[in-house]
């Protein structure tokens, strides 16, 4: 068995990239990541011109790759993805399969493809896959010329660059593997587990397909393995059967543990089931896969509980774009990202509007994270696409609708297959505003014969009997929700619902287990009284406090899903924007004044926070999205702002209004050391208290207290002088694998180390040492400069820089970060 696996592991490895698995995400075989070595070609050619030119002039990429994010902004390309380029571009990696691995079968696994792409092998196309979000596989045994060099060569046909609501990428934005496995072997995704509470008992059910392309039947046995934290064995179980001859067999089986560690928010416990087929006593496949015990629970009346616990769910919407990276998928980034979400009371995360990276799911399994996995945000018609900015000038209508009806239920298939072991899920979405008022849908309850209210967002006029009739809905979410329950049993489908009133006339809603209510918190009662078996939560909700009250205060309503938990690119308005600015956190994944306003309603930990802005000006906010939210405070009388940075920097005497974000019952101001600001009670209407003062300089503190007014926590902002320092920090350790991406976070300082917040510095990156930048990001949605550089501006006084480590374990990399008149800062890393 060491002879084995030490054959297997010298199998698994692979180029420069960093992080290797043996049993990889496709799940069979022996997988390896082939992210590095690619050639790219913006423009379109033939396929002949691909393998027979020398491919001078092609530029050397390692994936994953986003073209469309390394082109400048342009005024003249679409709002909705963000004013960057689509077009069609060319991919080409030669790769040599060794000739002692003929009598293998050879796969090729793209973990996403953005979009429409075609997979050639040594000229000769294996298939075609039109949705860019979805995973797939092509078995290209038949085309691979065994000992020689065979060239990859994939197509990806994104001209159609306005084809969605958002930033989408262009290219081979996630990872590529290529598995090895025996003839006979576990079918991709064939590992199916889902557990089950039973008394002080878990029950994991399992399922295990076992594919033989062979042309005799073949005897196996499959063996499962639960193991636990530790690495001990909790429970085994083995199965034989016969598989016959090119067919499949699926085995079922149940492991039982008693009082198992439950995966919950605050501990997510995580076992292994280790997946063994042996046939004549030999192993010929492997699988590991995370799993674990936990329970969901809805009810119409009481809301949602995990493991028995009733609870709110405080979500957030997200894209999968990362500012300046783009599509481009990083499991760093995206942990961080997450960490700093769940900081704020974050809880849960709905994959906006499609499959998102298979890493994003195991992060969320290991941080205790719930997440609402998401299929589509059209079906059969397209919706409108923004080009001029965001609900401004006539839209274009590209989408993804015409491969529906001949994809839709294979997209939405695969997505369950690959996805349905994380623990994490709780809920899968067939679609997101499918149901928009005359976008495509119509119905005659537009006409307002009925006066129940329901539509708070554009419904482009009354009833136009000429468009799609609405009653189509209930069809098709039917056969979507079969398609879900036939992969997946354990689980709730839903939907995000924007016309709920006209949805109501049809049989979308009663078609899924929960109903996600996206920006209608006015029907939250009636619709329980009309539905009393209806489960209903916000799946999609603006940050204003009635929102969060609607879900609070009634126990029906078991949560919400916040637009957006991070700014995101495209969806912009009119230039300049790069994109919807509503998130928790900036492009640069750093806290916005909004996300500690969240972190005061949603986190149990004590917490202050202190932002300020003139009274007369009024907090400023960059797109038209948030200005609805934020009730901008512009005179003593109105409401004040959830979107008020952290400065202390105004003319002396100017009259300032300070906002306190806090749990604390009460809180009051001072100002180097005197009250300035008497103890005010928390605000039940706004959930802010604030102060109208005349600036002074120096340090200003608010101090939360108890009901007995004892101080709980304390925050401070200070007055900065002129910039002088830049601040280098590198997030996380210290160390990083061999193609991982450092994360270093630039602040400005004056000469006494204060940050200076109103800082616009352009900071210049240099590199010393193998490793490439792959882009630094200020958070400044107005900036429409060029990201694809090594200059950038800092915003409030912050960055971001990216930077890809691809030495030799026991290099170091250095990266120096230069501005005038500021001092330098360099950072030293080093490869493990």
């Amino acid at each position: 068995m060491k002879r084995i696996i030490r054959k297997l592991a010298v199998l698994a490895i692979s180029s420069y990239i960093g992080i290797h698995t043996l049993y990889a995400q496709p799940g069979f075989g022996i997988a390896e990541r082939v992210n590095s070595d690619w050639r790219f070609h913006l423009g379109d050619m033939e396929i002949k011109a691909v393998t027979e030119m020398n491919r001078v002039g092609w530029q050397q990429v390692s994936l994953p790759h986003d073209w469309s994010v390394k082109y400048p902004l342009s005024p003249n390309l679409a709002s909705a993805t963000g004013y960057l380029p689509g077009g069609i571009g060319w991919y080409s990696k030669q790769l040599t399969i060794p000739a002692d691995d003929q009598g293998k079968k050879i796969f090729i696994y793209f973990e996403g493809v953005y979009n429409r792409s075609e997979v050639f092998i040594n000229g000769k196309s294996v298939g075609k896959r039109p949705n860019g979000y979805v995973s797939f596989s092509y078995d290209i045994t038949p085309y691979i010329e065994f000992g020689k060099e065979n060239t990859i060569a994939v197509r990806v046909d994104h001209s159609q660059s306005a084809d969605s609501r958002w930033y989408t990428g262009s290219g081979i934005y996630r990872d590529v593997w290529i598995v090895k496995a025996n003839p006979l072997h576990i079918d991709q995704w064939g590992v199916y587990a889902y557990p089950e509470m039973k008394g002080g008992k878990g029950i994991l059910n399992t399922e295990v397909t076992v594919v033989n392309s062979a042309a005799a039947s073949s005897a196996i046995a499959v063996e499962q393995q639960l193991i636990d934290m530790t690495g001990r064995i909790v429970a085994k179980k083995t199965q034989k059967v016969q598989v016959g001859a090119t067919d499949k067999a699926t085995v079922q089986q149940q492991l039982t543990v008693s009082n198992p560690k439950l995966w919950s928010l605050d501990q997510p416990q995580q076992y292994t089931l280790r997946t063994i087929v042996t046939q004549n006593g030999q192993q010929i496949d492997r699988s590991e896969v995370k799993t674990g015990f936990r329970a969901f629970t809805f009810d119409a009346n009481k809301g949602f509980a995990l493991n028995g616990e009733w609870m709110k769910v405080k979500g957030v919407c997200l894209h999968h774009d990362a500012g300046v990276l783009g599509a481009e998928v990083y499991p760093e980034v995206w942990r961080r990202r997450l960490l700093t979400l769940k900081s704020l009371g974050v809880n849960a995360i709905r994959t906006s509007h499609n499959p998102q990276a298979s890493s994003l799911y195991a992060l969320c399994d290991e941080l205790g994270l719930l997440v609402m996995d998401e299929a589509f945000d059209e079906w059969e018609f397209p919706k409108r696409k923004w080009l001029q900015g965001w609900n401004f000038g006539t839209p274009g209508f590209q989408g993804s609708y015409d491969f529906f009806e001949s994809w839709g239920e294979q997209d939405l298939a695969d997505m369950v297959k690959r996805d349905r072991n994380h623990l994490s899920i709780f809920a899968w979405s067939i679609g997101n505003e499918v149901d928009y008022p005359n976008d495509p849908y119509s119905h005659p309850i537009l006409n307002g014969e009925k006066k129940e209210g329901g539509f708070t967002q554009a419904s482009y006029g009354g009833y136009k009997k000429d468009a799609p009739d609405a009653m189509r809905l209930g069809d098709i979410a039917k056969r979507l929700v079969a398609v879900v329950k036939k992969y997946d049993k354990s689980r709730a489908v839903t939907a995000g619902l924007a016309g709920v009133a006209m949805s109501n006339e049809t049989a979308y809603p009663a078609a899924l287990d929960i109903a996600g209510y996206n920006y209608t918190e006015s029907r939250y009662q009636l619709d329980h009284q009309c539905f009393p078996e209806r489960v209903i939560f916000g799946s999609e909700n603006r940050h204003d406090l009635s929102a969060w009250l609607a879900v609070r205060d009634n126990a029906h309503i078991f949560g919400q899903f916040l637009w957006t938990g991070i700014d995101y690119l495209g969806e912009s308005g009119r230039w300049p924007s790069r994109g919807f600015y509503s998130g928790l956190l900036d492009f640069a994944g750093f806290v916005k004044p909004r996300g500690y306003y969240r972190q005061s309603l949603w986190s149990d930990k004590p917490m202050a926070y202190l932002g300020t802005y003139p009274l007369k000006g009024g907090a400023t906010t960059t797109d038209v999205w948030s200005a609805l939210e934020s009730e901008q405070g512009q005179r003593k009388n109105e409401a004040p702002s959830m979107d008020a940075w952290p400065i202390w920097n105004y003319q002396e005497g100017q009259q300032i209004r300070v906002v306190c974000y806090t749990n604390s019952p009460q809180a009051r101001l001072e100002l180097n050391g005197k009250v300035v600001g008497e103890e005010k009670n928390y605000d039940e209407k706004t959930g802010i208290i604030f102060w109208d003062i005349p600036y002074a300089a120096g340090k200003l503190e608010v101090v939360g207290l108890d009901t007995n007014k004892k101080e709980v926590v304390r925050h401070a902002i200070q007055s900065s002088e002129r910039p002088a320092v830049i601040q280098a920090v590198m997030l996380g350790n210290q160390q990083v694998e061999v193609g991982g991406v450092i994360q270093i976070a630039l602040q400005i300082l004056d000469e006494k180390g204060v940050p200076v917040l109103i800082s616009e510095d352009e900071i210049t990156c240099d590199i010393v040492g193998n490793a490439r930048l792959l882009g630094m990001e200020g958070g400044n949605n107005a900036d429409m400069g060029d990201y694809t550089d090594n200059k950038q501006r800092v915003y409030h006084g912050k960055m971001i820089a990216y930077v890809q480590a691809l030495g030799k374990s026991g290099e170091t990399v250095d990266v120096r970060f230069t501005a005038s008149w500021l001092k330098t800062a360099t950072v030293k890393c080093r490869i493990k």
